[in-house]
């Protein structure tokens, strides 16, 4: 115990907030987990059920270069407790819309739309409060934490939304959500103070702050040339989600997809209670490098070849378990690097950068599964290669995006693994 004691100190705040955001995050998950599974069961869709998230991820990158400065002038704490009460709102309107009988999927793209630029302003606040909350020296572990937490949430969120979806609908699911969002902004109300960074203090020009976060890149081209090796692999990564209800539902109905997501939050909770135990390494580059090539060589193949439930968890398994090893030192090498008054404007640039791919690989994907391969399984005689190596059934076309995506997802860690200015920041 006071060895634990010892490890965590002067972590107390960002305990605090860790613990409670983790458990308002279940909530806003178990939500966006059902809301997926009633769009494609009320659409069949992959594209319809993709547009959710491109709705969500494209003001946020279209807003993030201008919100995370005005983020780094506001205060933390006000700026947290707004962006929760907002995805509160939203969250009341669904229960409205769907007691009422009148919820239809394009609400549900407005009511992502608006949560995606809430969460613009909160995330890069959210970033800067971590670090203003944490000491210099407990950054990884500060990290590795973030990660377990993600990860139990991952693991929690498809039994639990399956389970109250079937013992009381989604009503449930909605009114949980509420409960974690009022847990959450009474204990960041009453229990946690964020201390002022120095750009809050300064009160500098909105366009000053703003090309000092676009200078500190262009300065920086290690940790700009990082940034966009991480916006190709979310290309690949947003296609994977934008099939997945189209392979899982398909082949395996509702419990499969659930299964497939449990099995995800496990790997990625062992994965960061790795992140937590290890020391820091010698070259957080080759670990982030690594870790995205392990994943991408694995867990696409095993879905686009593997025929039941089991191996895809084994695929899944595999492709997560080093991803919250990258995230940690990820997060760790980022705020080592940037100044922590300039992290919410640098982290602005970054997000606008590193995930204008998501939306795009949303629609993408999803259009892909729909419109090409799908219609193309469809058409090909019983004894294909094609059919030989992907199946015959609905979801097919899945699968075989699957095997280009892993194929194009090596060819990216590849190319990127070998930059000189990444390798460079091993240094």
């Amino acid at each position: 115990m006071n060895k634990l004691n010892f490890s965590l100190r002067g972590m107390r705040g960002f305990l605090t907030l860790w613990l409670t955001q983790a458990f308002s995050a279940l909530g806003n998950s178990m939500t966006a987990f059902a809301l997926v599974v009633w769009s494609y069961q009320a659409e069949g869709s992959a594209l319809s059920t993709a547009l959710l998230s491109v709705c969500t991820y494209a003001p946020y990158v279209a807003m993030s270069i201008f919100a995370g400065t005005l983020s780094d002038r506001w205060n933390k704490k006000t700026t947290l407790l707004a962006c929760d009460a907002l995805a509160a709102l939203t969250t009341v309107l669904v229960l409205i819309l769907l007691k009422t009988g009148n919820l239809r999927i394009w609400h549900l793209y407005v009511i992502n739309a608006v949560n995606g630029l809430m969460n613009t302003v909160q995330q890069p606040a959210s970033e800067v409060a971590v670090s203003l909350l944490t000491p210099r020296e407990q950054v990884q572990r500060a990290s590795s934490l973030q990660q377990v937490s993600s990860s139990v949430v991952s693991i929690a969120t498809p039994a639990l939304a399956a389970a109250m979806i079937a013992l009381a609908g989604l009503e449930s699911v909605l009114l949980f959500d509420l409960l974690t969002f009022a847990a959450a902004a009474l204990s960041l109300l009453l229990l946690i103070r964020i201390p002022s960074s120095r750009a809050q203090e300064k009160k500098e020009r909105f366009s000053q702050a703003l090309r000092q976060g676009l200078k500190y890149l262009g300065n920086n081209r290690g940790i700009l040339m990082l940034i966009l090796f991480l916006a190709a692999i979310n290309l690949v990564a947003s296609m994977y989600n934008a099939a997945l209800p189209a392979l899982a539902i398909n082949r395996a109905g509702e419990a499969g997809y659930g299964a497939l997501g449990t099995v995800t939050g496990m790997a990625t909770l062992a994965g960061s209670l790795l992140a937590a135990m290890l020391p820091a390494p010698k070259s957080r580059v080759r670990v982030i490098c690594n870790a995205l090539l392990f994943s991408m060589s694995t867990e696409n193949f095993l879905l686009a070849f593997g025929r039941s439930v089991p191996v895809w968890c084994v695929g899944a398994a595999l492709g997560w378990i080093f991803i919250p090893l990258m995230s940690a030192n990820l997060g760790a090498l980022m705020r080592e690097r940037i100044p922590v008054e300039l992290q919410g404007r640098v982290y602005s640039v970054r997000n606008a950068l590193q995930f204008f791919t998501i939306p795009v690989g949303y629609l993408v994907g999803g259009w892909a599964v729909d419109q090409v391969f799908e219609p193309m399984m469809a058409r090909q005689d019983a004894g294909s290669p094609l059919v030989t190596l992907f199946g015959a059934e609905k979801g097919a076309g899945a699968a075989l995006t699957y095997f280009l995506l892993g194929v194009l997802g090596m060819l990216i860690c590849l190319f990127f693994r070998a930059n000189r200015e990444i390798r460079a920041l091993e240094g």
